[in-house]
């Protein structure tokens, strides 16, 4: 028990860094949370703070998703196995606890008055040791979405849906054998609610025609999509 409580704060904490507001400062010397959306993710760092500098708080940021769920998982269970009540490998077990924990961290950072950014960089982080195929494709979706309307919350919004979607088709219909399938689709489904909840003030911003356009990654312009309530 203590070690688990050990994997779910050292990941939190891990999660917690808010590497937005490090760059910020020591490159920029200024306080990123008073600029753009305010928002301590990678989309306000490539505003407010460059290409450059905005890719590098992306890898940051998925950094610590990877970090929880292949370091510190080993960190406190060197040894395998432990009492596991679920169809799922025991380190699989430890890497759904540590990467929520992690994500968690993020969105409500310890460190700075428990706000953070929208989870999507840091899941990713922990998904792609866990599903790659899925993320792989729902990155696809991302991309897809980004380029024929250029905002990145709707591709985020989009992506983090289509993922318990994607399982769901493989292990369904294609029968792709997923291992320990029906505990890791209800984590998806979780992990997806809580992505898109993050994102409920883009979610009303899209609506009424008012959320941030990346008018130079808008390539695929055939047809504009026109907001509901504007």
């Amino acid at each position: 028990m203590l070690n688990l409580i050990g994997i779910i704060v050292t990941s939190y904490l891990i999660g917690s860094i808010p590497f937005a507001l490090i760059i910020g400062k020591l490159f920029k010397k200024i306080d990123i949370r008073n600029y753009g959306s305010g928002n301590l993710g990678s989309t306000n760092a490539f505003r407010v703070l460059g290409i450059p500098l905005g890719i590098l708080v992306q890898i940051l940021d998925i950094s610590k998703g990877l970090f929880a769920v292949l370091v510190v998982t080993r960190i406190f269970y060197p040894d395998l196995p432990f009492e596991n009540y679920t169809p799922f490998e025991d380190i699989t077990v430890l890497k759904i606890i540590s990467g929520i924990s992690a994500v968690i961290g993020h969105t409500y950072s310890v460190f700075v008055n428990f706000k953070g950014g929208k989870g999507i960089n840091t899941a990713l982080g922990m998904l792609i040791s866990l599903a790659p195929v899925e993320v792989g494709i729902s990155v696809g979706f991302f991309i897809i979405t980004l380029l024929s309307s250029g905002y990145v919350s709707l591709g985020s919004i989009v992506a983090s849906f289509f993922f318990p979607v994607i399982m769901f088709i493989r292990e369904n219909i294609f029968k792709v054998d997923i291992y320990g399938y029906n505990t890791l689709i209800f984590f998806s489904i979780g992990i997806s609610i809580l992505l898109i909840y993050n994102h409920r003030d883009n979610i009303k911003r899209l609506l009424y025609g008012k959320e941030n356009r990346f008018e130079k990654l808008w390539l695929i312009r055939i047809f504009k999509i026109k907001a509901p309530f504007s």
